[in-house]
Formats: structure tokens, C-alpha cells, sequence
């Protein structure tokens, strides 16, 4: 067993290790990743993001083709099993994997499959899935390790009904009522799902309303239409006790309500993956969710070992996560600061979409800052009308003096598509960022891009 010199290790191949190992080596570094799975792409590739938003797209096609007149003529509604569903997201995985695969080889990174623990500070062990051992001494190194679901103690997750949101992709039948614990954006999204597939939900959210970082009025809309779609949504409740049946599972509520189910999805939190790494052997500790408290360059009290992605917390999007490990790269034995990245646009992948950036009106109106909103209901737009994607709204909260957009809420079909338009209005500086650049461009018709021009006449209009 010999040593490997690198510039830089990387730890974890998702989002953040990859972006970091791309931009290392672009800026001439000698770069080496592990990754513990038999494939790269961490989590994000194989269990969150890729197979959810994959599963949502399938299940979005069967709603359209259940919902859509036009079908009729062909045929009956359809039903589709979870398992026969989750293929199209098999398919997914297996292209990702492919694609990220040839990104490390044609960029000369050296890949280790298996388990990476701190020797000490410059040194990582590397037990590969054969048993054979290989140490790599790195100038830098990076943890991005990700997070896994949280699993409170007291829940039994080996038993054949209950799931997070890991394990909930190894379901080998279509349950007819369930259980999801936790109304984040995980829980809301798979409730989506589920209902999608008629499933009857029970979804128990631990605040007083659904993800309660968005403007009200999104919020609301996505309790409307989940509720539409058979969604029962308890609010303010907490678990008091979780007993599993051979035929389902029975959650006691602290409240006093039993809510009986075939399974119960755990969607309560997520745990960075800081454990059995011999951080404690270098002088590194996490907090008790397994983050990493990190500086705005992305180091942690060891200068030379820096952190990225869920591992260290907000916002936890695979696409923070990416830009997080570039600038961690960046900052690696360079005098050159990278961005730190803090604003970052929501994409939540319910059935409809959900996508915002900067400041809700509760915000601004605590703030004290004179705003107004400017509207667009899609139900209005020529191409929502043609797709028959009618649900949903574009919302603008621009400055009423300066008409400067302070923020962007969108709820429909392709939100997470729209939004960008208006943050790249937001990142111009000064004068750039008005309410006006909507009005002064013309945009496509019909397109869902002409929200905005809508959004800013209605919210022009409301000025004097």
C-alpha cells in the first residue's frame, strides 16, 4: 500500500464534489475523488433528486392523459403501479451515471470507490469494496458528502411498512392509503406524487402551514391543490408514537388521533453524512443534524479543509450544492475569492411547480418597504390555454418608488423554467433592475416567458 499525492481530495461525487472536482482541475490541479457507492453522482443521482423529479414527470403524463378529453377518444383512463413507474426513472439514473462517468474520465480525475476516513489532516483512507486499502495525502480537501434522510430513534425503519425517502424508491407494490410525516418540500413533493397515482394521503405537517418559507399566497395555492387531489393535510400535529402492523402502520398523534395507513413515509428532516469519518481524529466536529459549519469561503476551522453541499447545511438544492463545491475549489490554495452563494431560487417539484427568489410581501411588510404586486394568472396566457396548463400564477414585488423587483413567486407548470427570466433581471445592478425591463422587451406569444410582461402591466397599473 502505497501513498498518492494529489493537490486536492475530494469527498463525494454529487453535485458539490463534482463541481468542485471539474473546477480543480480546470485550474490546473491534480484531483482525486471518492465516492463510498459503486457510482458517481451521490445522492442526488440515485436516490433525491434525479428518480423524484423523474418519478414526477411520469406521473404528471398519466394525470394529463387521465384528465385530458382529447384521450378519451382513444381510450379509458389508465392505472399504473409505482414500480411501473419508477422504471422511467431507472432509465434517468443510468444516463446520469453515464454523463458523469465521462465527465471524470475526460478530465483525467482519478476516481476511488469505497470508504474515505481522516488519517489526519492531509491524509484520507480508502477501503475499496475488495478490501484493498489506498492512502491519498492531499495540499487541500474537500468534504461533500451529502446528507441522508433523519431516522429518529424510536421509529423502526427495518420493518417491511415504513420508509424515508431513500428507501421509498425499493416500494414493490401500489399502496392504496399512506402516511407522510413531514410536509417540507420532500413530503409535499411525494404526496404530489403519490396522489398522482391515487393513492389517498394523509400528509402531516408539523407547522401551521405548507413550507412556510414561501409567500403566503404560493403557499396556500399549493395547500389548495393538493386538496384537490385528495391530499388529507393535518397541520400542527406531531408524532407521539409510530406502531407497525403486519398490514399497515398506525401513527398516534400527540394530538389523540390515530391515523392508520398501508405504509408511512418518513420525510422529517435530513442528517449530514459526517459519520465514521475520524473527523474527531483531526479536530472537526459536526453539529447534532451531522453539518459542518463552514466560512464564506467555504472552510472549516481548518483552513485547508473546506466543505460544500447538504453537509453543511442551508440551502440543501442540488443546485447550490454544485456552485457551493466550485467555490470551494476556487478558494483551495488560491488567493482569488470565489462567490459565495446566498441567493439561490427555490425549485420545488410539486404537481403544479413551485419556484421564488428573494423577498415575500410578510417580508417586506415587516421590513417596512414600500411594495406593490403585479399578477399574471396563467389561466389568462394564450399558451397556458393551449397546453391546458391553466393552474398557476406569476407574482412580482417590485419597489413602489424605485420600481426595483425585490422578488419573484411563481406557482404552475414550468415555474421553476420561468423564474429564471426574473432573476436574471434581479442580479443587474442599479437602474437594470426595474419593473420596467418587462415592459420595455418584447417577448414570444404565445409563451408561459409573457407572464411577465402581464405581471408588470397589472403591477405598473396599481401605481399613483
Amino acid at each position: 500500500m502505497g501513498v498518492s499525492n494529489y493537490d486536492l481530495v475530494i469527498l463525494g461525487s454529487g453535485p458539490a464534489g463534482e463541481g468542485a472536482a471539474m473546477n480543480a482541475v480546470k485550474l490546473g490541479k491534480k484531483v482525486a475523488v471518492v465516492e463510498q457507492s459503486p457510482f458517481v453522482g451521490g445522492s442526488c443521482t440515485h436516490l433525491g433528486t434525479i428518480p423524484s423529479k423523474a418519478l414526477r414527470h411520469a406521473v404528471k403524463q398519466i394525470m394529463d392523459f387521465n384528465t385530458n378529453p382529447l384521450f378519451r377518444e382513444i381510450g379509458d383512463p389508465r392505472w399504473f403501479s409505482f414500480p411501473k413507474v419508477l422504471k422511467s426513472a431507472e432509465k434517468v439514473i443510468q444516463k446520469q451515471v453515464q454523463s458523469r462517468t465521462m465527465y471524470y474520465s475526460r478530465n483525467r480525475i482519478d476516481l476511488y470507490f469505497g470508504r474515505g476516513t481522516f488519517v489526519d489532516e492531509h491524509t484520507i483512507e480508502v477501503i475499496e469494496k475488495g478490501g484493498n486499502i489506498e492512502k491519498l495525502h492531499a495540499a487541500n480537501i474537500i468534504i461533500a458528502t451529502g446528507s441522508r434522510p433523519y431516522r429518529p430513534a424510536d421509529v423502526d425503519f427495518s420493518h417491511s411498512r415504513i420508509f424515508d425517502s431513500d428507501t421509498i424508491l425499493e416500494l414493490t407494490n401500489t399502496p392504496r392509503r399512506m402516511i407522510i410525516y413531514g410536509a417540507g418540500v420532500i413530503g409535499s413533493e411525494y404526496a404530489s406524487i403519490f396522489s398522482g397515482l391515487g393513492v389517498l394521503v394523509d400528509l402531516v405537517d408539523t407547522r401551521d402551514r405548507l413550507l412556510s418559507f414561501l409567500d403566503t399566497e404560493i403557499s396556500d395555492a399549493l395547500g389548495y391543490q393538493l386538496r384537490k387531489m385528495n391530499v388529507i393535510i393535518r397541520h400542527n400535529e406531531e408524532y407521539l408514537k409510530v406502531e407497525p402492523l403486519d398490514d399497515g402502520v398506525v401513527m398516534h398523534l400527540k394530538s389523540g388521533k390515530k391515523l392508520k395507513a398501508d405504509l408511512l413515509l418518513w420525510a422529517n428532516g435530513r442528517t449530514g453524512n459526517t459519520q465514521n469519518m475520524g473527523l474527531e481524529l483531526i479536530g472537526l466536529k459536526s453539529d447534532s443534524r451531522g453539518q459542518l459549519e463552514v466560512d464564506q469561503e467555504y472552510r472549516t476551522n481548518i483552513s485547508h479543509i473546506s466543505a460544500a453541499g447538504d453537509v453543511i447545511g442551508w440551502p440543501s438544492l442540488a443546485s447550490a450544492a454544485y456552485d457551493q463545491g466550485r467555490s470551494a475549489a476556487g478558494n483551495a490554495g488560491s488567493s482569488r475569492k470565489w462567490r459565495y452563494v446566498n441567493e439561490v431560487p427555490t425549485g420545488i417539484y410539486t404537481i403544479p411547480e413551485i419556484s421564488s427568489l428573494g423577498a415575500t410581501e410578510e417580508e417586506l411588510t415587516a421590513a417596512a418597504i414600500p411594495y406593490e404586486v403585479g399578477k399574471a394568472l396563467f389561466s389568462r396566457l394564450a399558451r397556458a390555454q393551449i397546453t391546458g396548463e391553466k393552474v398557476g400564477m406569476l407574482k412580482i414585488l417590485f419597489h413602489r418608488e424605485t420600481e426595483e423587483v425585490l422578488g419573484i413567486h411563481c406557482f404552475g407548470d414550468q415555474a421553476s423554467e420561468i423564474v429564471h427570466i426574473g432573476q436574471a433581471v434581479m442580479a443587474q445592478k442599479g437602474k437594470a433592475n426595474s419593473i420596467r425591463y418587462f415592459l420595455n422587451t418584447t417577448f414570444n406569444y404565445p409563451t408561459m416567458a409573457e407572464a411577465y410582461r402581464v405581471a408588470a402591466l397589472d403591477g405598473i397599473n396599481r401605481l399613483f
